[in-house]
Protein backbone atom coordinates (compact mmCIF):
# COMPACT_ATOMS: atom_id res chain seq x y z
CA UNK A 1 0.00 0.00 0.00
CA UNK A 2 1.51 3.39 -1.02
CA UNK A 3 1.41 6.10 1.16
CA UNK A 4 -1.53 8.13 1.42
CA UNK A 5 -0.50 11.60 2.79
CA UNK A 6 3.62 13.15 2.69
CA UNK A 7 5.14 13.58 6.01
CA UNK A 8 6.12 16.98 4.97
CA UNK A 9 2.84 18.14 4.17
CA UNK A 10 1.92 17.14 7.85
CA UNK A 11 4.81 18.53 9.88
CA UNK A 12 6.67 20.74 7.84
CA UNK A 13 6.26 22.60 4.33
CA UNK A 14 8.08 21.31 1.17
CA UNK A 15 10.07 24.90 -0.25
CA UNK A 16 11.95 24.76 -3.55
CA UNK A 17 12.19 28.18 -3.50
CA UNK A 18 14.16 29.81 -0.48
CA UNK A 19 11.91 31.96 1.78
CA UNK A 20 14.36 35.31 0.70
CA UNK A 21 13.35 34.67 -2.43
CA UNK A 22 9.55 34.36 -2.40
CA UNK A 23 9.79 37.69 -0.13
CA UNK A 24 11.78 39.43 -3.05
CA UNK A 25 9.20 38.29 -5.73
CA UNK A 26 6.88 39.40 -3.23
CA UNK A 27 8.37 42.79 -3.23
CA UNK A 28 8.35 43.49 -7.12
CA UNK A 29 4.69 42.97 -6.80
CA UNK A 30 3.95 46.30 -4.75
CA UNK A 31 3.95 47.31 -1.00
CA UNK A 32 3.71 44.26 1.32
CA UNK A 33 1.44 44.33 3.60
CA UNK A 34 2.71 42.26 6.82
CA UNK A 35 0.65 41.85 10.10
CA UNK A 36 2.72 40.92 13.20
CA UNK A 37 2.13 37.31 14.47
CA UNK A 38 4.27 36.25 17.65
CA UNK A 39 3.48 32.28 17.64
CA UNK A 40 2.65 29.22 15.20
CA UNK A 41 -0.78 29.66 16.00
CA UNK A 42 -1.56 33.03 15.12
CA UNK A 43 1.17 33.07 12.01
CA UNK A 44 -1.28 30.56 10.72
CA UNK A 45 -4.68 32.72 11.47
CA UNK A 46 -2.92 35.62 9.51
CA UNK A 47 -2.00 33.53 6.48
CA UNK A 48 -5.60 32.33 6.57
CA UNK A 49 -6.77 35.41 6.53
CA UNK A 50 -5.04 35.71 3.34
CA UNK A 51 -1.26 37.79 3.70
CA UNK A 52 1.56 36.88 1.69
CA UNK A 53 4.27 37.45 4.12
CA UNK A 54 4.15 37.79 7.97
CA UNK A 55 6.23 39.72 10.44
CA UNK A 56 7.41 37.85 13.78
CA UNK A 57 7.06 40.57 16.28
CA UNK A 58 9.85 40.87 19.00
CA UNK A 59 8.11 42.78 21.47
CA UNK A 60 5.27 40.24 20.91
CA UNK A 61 7.35 37.07 21.40
CA UNK A 62 8.93 38.23 24.62
CA UNK A 63 5.85 39.90 26.32
CA UNK A 64 3.80 36.52 25.56
CA UNK A 65 6.43 33.94 26.18
CA UNK A 66 7.92 35.48 29.26
CA UNK A 67 5.94 38.08 30.30
CA UNK A 68 9.23 40.36 30.26
CA UNK A 69 8.86 43.71 28.52
CA UNK A 70 10.96 44.63 24.95
CA UNK A 71 13.90 45.50 26.56
CA UNK A 72 16.85 42.84 25.16
CA UNK A 73 15.85 40.23 27.18
CA UNK A 74 15.21 37.49 24.78
CA UNK A 75 18.52 35.25 23.65
CA UNK A 76 19.04 33.92 20.23
CA UNK A 77 18.09 30.58 20.95
CA UNK A 78 14.95 31.38 22.19
CA UNK A 79 13.99 34.07 19.35
CA UNK A 80 14.94 31.30 16.74
CA UNK A 81 13.30 28.45 18.06
CA UNK A 82 9.85 30.59 17.94
CA UNK A 83 11.06 31.55 14.59
CA UNK A 84 11.37 27.77 13.39
CA UNK A 85 7.55 26.64 14.97
CA UNK A 86 6.45 29.83 12.78
CA UNK A 87 8.07 29.86 9.58
CA UNK A 88 7.49 25.95 9.53
CA UNK A 89 3.87 26.25 10.59
CA UNK A 90 3.26 28.85 7.31
CA UNK A 91 3.86 28.67 3.51
CA UNK A 92 4.42 32.38 3.52
CA UNK A 93 7.51 34.07 4.43
CA UNK A 94 8.42 35.62 7.60
CA UNK A 95 10.68 38.77 8.55
CA UNK A 96 11.53 38.54 12.04
CA UNK A 97 13.00 40.98 14.35
CA UNK A 98 16.48 40.46 15.48
CA UNK A 99 16.96 43.04 18.04
CA UNK A 100 20.38 44.51 17.96
CA UNK A 101 21.61 41.06 16.24
CA UNK A 102 21.94 39.57 20.00
CA UNK A 103 25.73 41.22 19.88
CA UNK A 104 29.04 42.73 18.26
CA UNK A 105 29.47 41.77 14.43
CA UNK A 106 30.45 37.99 14.90
CA UNK A 107 27.14 37.68 17.10
CA UNK A 108 25.45 38.72 13.94
CA UNK A 109 27.35 36.41 12.04
CA UNK A 110 26.04 33.73 14.22
CA UNK A 111 22.19 35.39 14.76
CA UNK A 112 22.13 35.44 10.87
CA UNK A 113 22.81 31.80 10.57
CA UNK A 114 20.74 30.95 13.24
CA UNK A 115 17.56 32.71 11.66
CA UNK A 116 18.17 31.33 8.26
CA UNK A 117 18.63 27.76 9.53
CA UNK A 118 15.17 28.23 11.52
CA UNK A 119 13.35 29.01 7.70
CA UNK A 120 12.96 32.80 7.77
CA UNK A 121 13.09 35.07 4.80
CA UNK A 122 14.77 37.59 6.75
CA UNK A 123 15.31 39.90 9.67
CA UNK A 124 16.27 43.22 10.86
CA UNK A 125 18.96 44.62 13.00
CA UNK A 126 19.00 48.00 14.75
CA UNK A 127 21.10 50.14 15.56
CA UNK A 128 20.17 51.11 18.99
CA UNK A 129 22.50 50.71 22.58
CA UNK A 130 21.49 47.25 24.34
CA UNK A 131 19.94 46.82 26.24
CA UNK A 132 18.01 48.13 23.96
CA UNK A 133 14.24 50.18 24.28
CA UNK A 134 11.02 50.11 22.65
CA UNK A 135 11.40 52.15 19.31
CA UNK A 136 8.42 54.28 20.48
CA UNK A 137 9.80 55.18 23.71
CA UNK A 138 11.91 58.22 25.07
CA UNK A 139 15.55 58.07 26.04
CA UNK A 140 17.17 55.79 23.47
CA UNK A 141 20.52 55.43 22.67
CA UNK A 142 22.22 54.41 19.50
CA UNK A 143 25.78 53.33 18.87
CA UNK A 144 28.25 55.21 16.19
CA UNK A 145 27.03 54.25 12.52
CA UNK A 146 30.23 53.09 11.19
CA UNK A 147 29.83 50.41 14.23
CA UNK A 148 25.96 49.25 12.95
CA UNK A 149 27.65 49.08 8.99
CA UNK A 150 30.35 47.19 10.25
CA UNK A 151 27.33 44.51 11.87
CA UNK A 152 25.56 45.09 8.67
CA UNK A 153 28.66 43.63 6.44
CA UNK A 154 28.58 40.68 8.90
CA UNK A 155 25.18 40.47 8.01
CA UNK A 156 25.77 40.01 4.71
CA UNK A 157 29.10 38.17 4.54
CA UNK A 158 27.52 35.35 7.02
CA UNK A 159 23.89 34.37 5.29
CA UNK A 160 24.22 31.24 3.59
CA UNK A 161 21.44 32.37 0.47
CA UNK A 162 22.11 35.72 -0.82
CA UNK A 163 18.41 35.69 -1.03
CA UNK A 164 17.87 36.00 2.55
CA UNK A 165 16.80 39.51 3.53
CA UNK A 166 18.36 41.70 5.72
CA UNK A 167 16.96 45.15 6.63
CA UNK A 168 18.70 47.60 8.64
CA UNK A 169 16.69 49.64 11.25
CA UNK A 170 17.78 53.09 12.51
CA UNK A 171 16.45 54.42 16.00
CA UNK A 172 18.11 58.19 14.90
CA UNK A 173 15.14 59.92 14.45
CA UNK A 174 14.57 60.37 17.93
CA UNK A 175 17.90 60.73 19.67
CA UNK A 176 19.83 63.02 16.66
CA UNK A 177 17.05 63.77 14.39
CA UNK A 178 15.85 62.85 10.80
CA UNK A 179 18.84 63.71 8.90
CA UNK A 180 21.19 61.60 11.25
CA UNK A 181 18.32 58.88 10.54
CA UNK A 182 18.61 59.51 6.69
CA UNK A 183 22.33 59.71 6.69
CA UNK A 184 22.77 56.13 8.56
CA UNK A 185 20.18 54.96 6.12
CA UNK A 186 22.28 55.47 2.88
CA UNK A 187 25.48 54.26 4.90
CA UNK A 188 23.72 51.06 5.93
CA UNK A 189 22.62 50.59 2.34
CA UNK A 190 25.97 51.16 1.44
CA UNK A 191 27.49 48.70 3.85
CA UNK A 192 24.97 45.97 2.41
CA UNK A 193 21.68 46.05 3.68
CA UNK A 194 18.62 45.10 1.66
CA UNK A 195 16.17 47.35 3.30
CA UNK A 196 16.19 50.27 5.65
CA UNK A 197 13.86 50.41 8.58
CA UNK A 198 13.40 54.21 9.90
CA UNK A 199 11.64 53.76 13.52
CA UNK A 200 10.12 56.52 15.07
CA UNK A 201 9.34 58.75 12.29
CA UNK A 202 6.56 61.52 13.67
CA UNK A 203 4.81 62.30 10.64
CA UNK A 204 3.55 61.60 6.95
CA UNK A 205 6.15 64.53 5.59
CA UNK A 206 8.72 63.02 7.66
CA UNK A 207 8.19 59.43 5.78
CA UNK A 208 8.04 61.29 2.55
CA UNK A 209 11.05 63.30 3.07
CA UNK A 210 13.31 60.12 4.06
CA UNK A 211 12.25 58.28 1.18
CA UNK A 212 12.71 60.86 -1.52
CA UNK A 213 16.53 61.11 0.20
CA UNK A 214 17.31 57.19 -0.02
CA UNK A 215 17.30 56.78 -3.26
CA UNK A 216 19.12 53.15 -3.37
CA UNK A 217 17.64 49.60 -4.82
CA UNK A 218 17.77 47.83 -7.98
CA UNK A 219 14.54 50.26 -9.25
CA UNK A 220 16.51 53.31 -8.56
CA UNK A 221 14.73 53.15 -5.13
CA UNK A 222 15.41 51.81 -1.54
CA UNK A 223 13.41 49.05 -0.18
CA UNK A 224 11.57 50.90 2.77
CA UNK A 225 9.65 49.78 5.62
CA UNK A 226 7.18 51.64 7.66
CA UNK A 227 6.42 50.33 11.16
CA UNK A 228 2.49 51.37 11.83
CA UNK A 229 2.35 50.24 15.37
CA UNK A 230 -0.51 51.96 17.56
CA UNK A 231 0.07 54.36 20.76
CA UNK A 232 3.79 55.42 19.46
CA UNK A 233 5.01 58.20 17.53
CA UNK A 234 4.10 57.69 14.35
CA UNK A 235 0.21 58.54 13.01
CA UNK A 236 -2.12 56.22 11.97
CA UNK A 237 -1.21 55.72 8.42
CA UNK A 238 -3.23 52.95 6.42
CA UNK A 239 -0.47 50.99 4.12
CA UNK A 240 -2.14 52.86 0.99
CA UNK A 241 -0.43 56.00 1.97
CA UNK A 242 2.71 54.42 2.87
CA UNK A 243 2.65 52.74 -0.78
CA UNK A 244 2.15 56.21 -2.37
CA UNK A 245 4.88 57.18 -0.44
CA UNK A 246 7.19 54.95 -2.21
CA UNK A 247 7.40 52.44 0.82
CA UNK A 248 7.80 48.63 0.32
CA UNK A 249 6.82 46.97 3.59
CA UNK A 250 4.25 48.13 6.02
CA UNK A 251 4.25 45.84 9.04
CA UNK A 252 1.60 46.28 11.91
CA UNK A 253 3.83 44.27 14.48
CA UNK A 254 1.25 44.65 17.82
CA UNK A 255 -1.89 45.18 16.38
CA UNK A 256 -3.09 41.75 16.96
CA UNK A 257 -1.43 41.00 20.01
CA UNK A 258 -3.25 44.26 21.41
CA UNK A 259 -6.43 42.63 20.51
CA UNK A 260 -6.36 39.27 21.90
CA UNK A 261 -5.19 41.06 24.92
CA UNK A 262 -7.93 43.16 25.15
CA UNK A 263 -10.03 40.60 25.13
CA UNK A 264 -8.61 37.73 26.98
CA UNK A 265 -8.36 40.06 29.57
CA UNK A 266 -12.17 41.14 29.44
CA UNK A 267 -12.76 37.51 29.44
CA UNK A 268 -10.84 36.33 32.51
CA UNK A 269 -12.95 39.19 34.54
CA UNK A 270 -15.82 37.99 33.08
CA UNK A 271 -15.17 34.71 34.08
CA UNK A 272 -13.97 35.22 37.65
CA UNK A 273 -17.34 37.61 38.57
CA UNK A 274 -19.84 35.15 37.07
CA UNK A 275 -18.43 32.20 37.20
CA UNK A 276 -19.44 31.09 33.66
CA UNK A 277 -18.36 31.49 30.15
CA UNK A 278 -21.66 31.44 28.48
CA UNK A 279 -22.01 35.38 27.59
CA UNK A 280 -18.88 34.79 25.84
CA UNK A 281 -19.57 31.75 23.49
CA UNK A 282 -20.35 34.31 20.11
CA UNK A 283 -16.72 35.75 20.42
CA UNK A 284 -14.77 32.34 20.62
CA UNK A 285 -13.59 30.63 17.30
CA UNK A 286 -15.64 26.92 17.65
CA UNK A 287 -13.49 23.27 18.30
CA UNK A 288 -14.26 22.79 14.67
CA UNK A 289 -12.37 26.42 13.38
CA UNK A 290 -9.75 25.54 15.65
CA UNK A 291 -9.23 21.78 14.24
CA UNK A 292 -9.47 23.35 10.19
CA UNK A 293 -6.85 25.53 11.06
CA UNK A 294 -4.57 23.54 12.45
CA UNK A 295 -5.74 20.75 9.93
CA UNK A 296 -5.96 18.08 12.85
CA UNK A 297 -7.77 15.72 10.49
CA UNK A 298 -4.86 15.62 8.40
CA UNK A 299 -2.97 14.68 11.09
CA UNK A 300 -5.38 11.49 12.03
CA UNK A 301 -5.27 10.06 8.50
CA UNK A 302 -1.69 10.36 8.51
CA UNK A 303 -1.32 8.08 11.70
CA UNK A 304 -3.42 5.88 9.99
CA UNK A 305 -2.58 5.34 6.70
CA UNK A 306 1.19 4.12 8.79
CA UNK A 307 -1.19 1.82 10.98
CA UNK A 308 -2.64 0.26 8.06
CA UNK A 309 0.65 -0.41 6.50
CA UNK A 310 2.59 -2.11 9.28
CA UNK A 311 -0.60 -4.49 10.26
CA UNK A 312 0.80 -7.70 12.29
CA UNK A 313 1.67 -10.51 9.87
Amino acid sequence: MENSMNPQSVFGRSRTVSPGRRFRELLKGGTVVMPGVFSAITAKLAEQAGFDALYLTGAGVVNSATGFPDIGLLTLAEMAQQARYVARAVAAPVIADADTGYGEPLNVARAIEEMEQAGLAGIHIEDQVAPKRCGHLDGKQVIPAVEMARKIRAAVKARGDDGFFIIARTDARSVNGLQDAIDRANRYLDAGADGIFPEGLESRDEFARLARAVPYGPDGRAALLANMTEFGKTPLMPASEFAELGYSMVIFPMTAFRVMMRAAGSLYAELKSTGTQAASMDRMQTRAQLYELIRYADYERFDASVAAETEEP
